[in-house]
């Protein structure tokens, strides 16, 4: 490996570490593209992009933490169905044609594109039905920090107050909680294990759609969860040999630097802006892998 192409390496984990503070979606949306365009094989990119996952999404959680974003209990909830089901992602990995491999992943980001859209109307009808006077003016401003406060109904209510407006008393939620943390985590383990990207690119779309998140909120559990899904994806790629170590963590070390620059921005940004970035990237994104999914099929 050349000094450029190290370099190419650290600065691509660098902005994946940018996207995954500032999207929740753990980097690897853009770094198995990235090795696949190297030549790499997808099994070994979607590898390789677990092991830097792991290093990014451990930098910024602790710097959620440290700022008092991060909700343990709902991570916990969420992240603990996903490692069982990570390991069946990996196991998968290694079966499918990397062509079917790429143009399920195409199809998965076309997916979120439509529950994140969903899920915003779903809540604009919401908000129109509520008391206008409920809404008190406020503007998307910086978001409020989780606190440790003894259990009251104010009290919860001001830990789950961010920049966009929720209903009260859970109206805001579609489904049981319990089973939505399970269901999102099942889904997001399998993802992680399968594609390679965390399961960020799922989880924050169906933390919004059924545990009524802010979407800020939900990125920044989702970078949590990734922590769980992604150590338990890695483990299962690496027993079967597909990690590519020194890649992976000179990935990863540009990725823990970039993911402090953007987990530090983020409550300050507007959701509507943050929701459009998510959208977009996934949109682009989709595109390439529809067309790297091509080359592999017309290649054979």
């Amino acid at each position: 490996m050349t000094i450029s192409e190290l370099l190419m390496l650290g600065a691509a984990g660098f902005f994946a570490g940018i996207l995954a503070g500032f999207l929740g979606i753990g980097g690897g949306t853009v770094l198995v593209p990235l090795l696949v365009a190297l030549n790499y094989a997808p099994v070994q990119a979607v590898a390789t992009s677990g092991l830097s996952i792991v290093i990014t999404a451990i930098s910024g959680s602790i710097q959620n933490w440290r700022m008092g974003y991060l909700n343990f209990s709902q991570v916990a909830g969420i992240g603990f169905p996903a490692v069982i089901t990570a390991q069946i992602g990996a196991y998968l990995a290694g079966i499918f044609p990397p062509y079917l491999l790429l143009l399920t992943f195409g199809l998965l980001l076309w997916l979120n594109i439509f529950l994140i859209e969903l899920r915003a109307r779903l809540t604009a009808n919401q908000k129109a039905e509520a008391e206008p006077e409920e809404l008190g003016g406020q503007e998307e401003n910086a978001q409020l920090p989780i606190t440790n406060t003894s259990a009251t109904s104010a009290s919860l209510s001001t830990i789950t107050l961010s920049t966009s407006y929720q209903l009260p008393n859970n109206s805001n939620i579609l489904f049981q909680p319990t089973f939505a943390k399970i269901a999102t985590g099942s889904a997001a383990g399998l993802l992680a294990g399968l594609f390679g990207v965390g399961g960020g690119v799922i989880m924050v779309p169906l933390q919004i759609l059924l545990l009524g998140e802010s979407i800020k909120t939900a990125i920044q559990t989702s970078l949590g969860v990734i922590v769980i899904t992604a150590i338990s994806a890695t483990a299962g790629h690496a027993a079967h040999g597909n990690v590519l170590w020194v890649l992976g963590l000179v990935l990863g070390g540009g990725g823990l630097l970039g993911v402090q620059v953007s987990t530090r921005f983020l409550p300050k940004l507007p959701d509507r802006i943050v929701s459009l970035a998510f959208r977009s990237l996934l949109a682009v994104l989709s595109i390439y892998v529809f067309w790297q999914a091509w080359q592999k099929f017309s290649n054979g």
